[in-house]
């Protein structure tokens, strides 16, 4: 998938898949996410996620209808760093983010 948002491309073909969340749902599922965490050669981020009826990547076809849908999300380095920790990512954290020992 490719989407310019404010003047840059963001496209899946180019950029490097840094990891991978899915919620456990089969895709036919209304509540059923998947999401992509890239990182584009010039060091952005973003994701590139789809997901079911009742999910944040719903798309509206009509009245009172709305059915799964994708779509491209541009993160900051610490939106980025934020979704690796919490879908348990560490060693991507490790390898693209400065972590100190507790």
């Amino acid at each position: 998938m490719r989407k310019i948002i404010e003047g840059k491309r963001y496209d899946t073909e180019t950029a490097t898949r840094i990891a991978n969340y899915n919620n456990g749902h089969s895709p036919g599922d209304f509540k059923w996410i998947e999401e992509d965490l890239y990182r584009t050669a010039k060091g952005n981020w973003f994701i590139h996620g789809a997901g079911g009826a009742m999910t944040s990547y719903s798309q509206q076809d009509g009245p009172n209808s709305w059915s799964g849908g994708q779509d491209i999300r541009v993160l900051t380095p610490t939106e980025a760093q934020e979704w690796l920790e919490v879908h348990g990512e560490t060693t991507a954290v490790e390898e693209f983010f400065e972590v100190e020992d507790a």
